[in-house]
């Protein structure tokens, strides 16, 4: 699978790096902060706020050395009467910088807002501060094979290292950047929202700083313990059939496209035996795309239809239009658009550098077992301990995947059809915590921040936990989330 695949299908020790705390840094000028503008990845909408920059050392146990720059930016809390403690927003990825996060989700963070200072870090080695870029033609992410993947790895590596440590790009180094920030910034506490890679970080920051945490939501929960990538394929093999069974319970899906596992499993069938070349209109540019449509396209166009109900509307409808029609389009359509903004986006040299720490060095030759009944097999392992072979190694803290035994209030909110953090990962990290209030939605596939009414949850549990420490927000609402109806044709759903 080509290194681009895995990305998307998604996605040692060396001491103890930090303690509880960081010594205090000799006093220094606030930053100031600049009007700015934060701009939505595919150019649709601009944010305001107010930017500014922290400088950290590269190594924190050279702080005479290589100096970074964070991007820091502050979307000020509109009521006169904020709480003291700010909304610090994580991206995912890892890879994807906060900055480019909120600007595509701004307005669903508008509730929490109207009480609490926003503040967005570009992590290290993502978005404005001292990105992990790997260049790459499009074509050749998507076409190269392992062995040509390695080289543009290799290629990518000696580039960046020419300016960068690698080995500095973890999630144990970063965190002591968030709190370098909150300090610059004059926060004695501040509250954390991570998405997917986010929670990680949010939970291992609770750890690391847990006098400065006043309360965490965590939004498709990894917990510290889990291993990120055996798991993977299990998963969204599990939701893929969680579509399939609710068609079959959908009368109106299941009359139009019977059992889509059939589809679905002679589609595969075919595909394994040979490849289909086509030529189809580009969904952003209109401009005619050659793609040979593979096993290992259609394993993408799964993977991505997995994440949310509103991909996986489409799905019975393409899969019965490839299968019984022979027209694969729409499949290839619904592919490439969900795939088109990721290598604008994702910094894969940070990505590399936190999994080749945090995840692959801990994978089994056991976690194989049953992977080849899957979609995604056992290509995204083989492709991420290839990679890993290659690149450096950085520090990871002693206790990071140990069980978390936390004070701090924690939201979680889990998808039970999540095709990468499961529901049962967010009961896991729920363990960890003191309290913790875990909403599950069903049939909600990866990330629940769009939901209706969820932002209204956060906002209210982050004034809750501003007094007390077990805040419980009203989460009636919740009983109205409905996944996405399924397309019976290309016009949409039926009436």
């Amino acid at each position: 699978m080509t290194h681009r695949s895995f990305l998307v299908a998604g996605i040692i020790l060396t001491g103890m790096l930090m303690g509880t705390g960081d010594a205090a840094s000799p006093a220094t000028a606030a930053p100031v902060f600049k009007p700015c503008r934060l701009d939505h990845p595919a150019g649709l909408t601009s944010v305001e706020a107010q930017c500014t920059q922290v400088v950290v050392p590269e190594d924190p146990a050279a702080p005479g050395g290589r100096q970074l720059t964070l991007f820091v930016a502050r979307i000020p809390a509109l009521s006169r009467q904020a709480a003291p403690e700010p909304l610090f927003i994580l991206a995912g990825g890892p890879g994807l910088s906060a900055s480019t996060f909120y600007a595509s989700t701004a307005p669903l963070f508008a509730r929490a807002r109207r009480r609490h200072d926003l503040i967005l870090v570009d992590q290290r080695g993502t978005g404005h501060s001292h990105p992990l870029n790997c260049q790459y033609e499009e074509q050749q992410i998507w076409d190269a094979g392992e062995e040509e993947t390695a080289r543009a790895m290799r290629a990518c590596r000696a580039e960046l290292e020419k300016s960068h440590d690698l080995r500095q790009y973890t999630t144990s180094v970063a965190v002591r950047d968030l709190d370098a920030v909150r300090r610059a910034l004059g926060y004695a506490r501040i509250s954390l929202y991570g998405s997917s890679y986010g929670t990680r970080v949010a939970q291992h920051y609770a750890r690391r700083y847990p006098a400065s945490t006043l309360a965490l939501i965590l939004d498709g929960v990894v917990p510290p313990t889990q291993v990120l990538g055996p798991s993977t394929p299990l998963d969204a093999q599990q939701a893929l059939e969680r579509i399939f069974a609710r068609c079959r319970d959908d009368a109106a899906c299941s009359q139009h496209f019977g059992d889509p596992q059939q589809d679905y499993q002679q589609l595969r069938e075919r595909l394994a035996r040979e490849s289909v070349p086509l030529t189809l209109p580009d969904p952003r540019s209109g401009e005619p795309r050659t793609l040979v449509f593979a096993g290992n396209v259609l394993a993408g166009a799964l993977r991505l239809a997995t994440y949310n109900s509103e991909q996986a509307a489409l799905l019975p409808l393409a899969l019965h239009m490839a299968n019984r029609r022979q027209q694969f389009a729409p499949l290839a359509s619904q592919f490439l658009l969900a795939a088109s903004g990721y290598e604008s986006v994702l910094a894969f040299g940070m990505h590399n550098s936190v999994v080749c720490a945090e995840d692959v060095p801990f994978y089994s030759q056991s976690a194989r077992t049953g992977l080849d009944a899957t979609f995604l097999g056992a290509a995204q392992l083989d492709a991420l301990q290839a990679l890993c072979a290659d690149w450096p190694q950085g520090p990871m803290d002693a206790d990071f995947h140990t069980p978390l035994h936390s004070n701090v209030p924690a939201l979680l909110l889990s998808g039970t059809a999540d095709p990468v953090t499961p529901a049962r990962f967010g009961d896991e990290a729920a363990l960890g915590f003191h309290y913790a209030l875990h909403l599950k939605l069903p049939d909600q596939g990866h990330g629940q921040l769009t939901q209706p009414c969820v932002d209204g949850i956060m906002a209210s549990f982050l004034d809750l936990a501003g007094t007390s420490d077990r805040p419980s927000p009203d989460t009636t609402c919740l009983s109205q989330v409905r996944p996405a109806p399924f397309f019976l044709s290309m016009s949409g759903p039926g009436p």
